[in-house]
């Protein structure tokens, strides 16, 4: 975790991205090629990591459909 003035900044790497999520990497990679899930930052030459707060508004909007098709 890292401090980028008031804001705490978590850094998932892919491993923990799967865990959260439930996708596979290929299903990650396929969405994000859709524009449909969050795109990583790079790290370094060949790192890269996704915003922790864009995993849980991604994962918040996915609960949030499904409410939204239950009604």
């Amino acid at each position: 975790m890292s401090d980028a003035g008031d804001v705490c900044v978590k850094v998932l790497r892919l491993d923990e991205v799967i865990e959260r999520v439930g996708l596979r990497r290929s299903s990650i990679y396929s969405y994000i090629k859709q524009g449909r899930f969050p795109v990583p930052i790079s790290l370094g030459a060949r790192a890269v990591g996704w915003l922790d707060h864009e995993i849980s508004e991604w994962l918040s909007a996915r609960i949030q459909a499904r409410s939204f098709n239950r009604q």
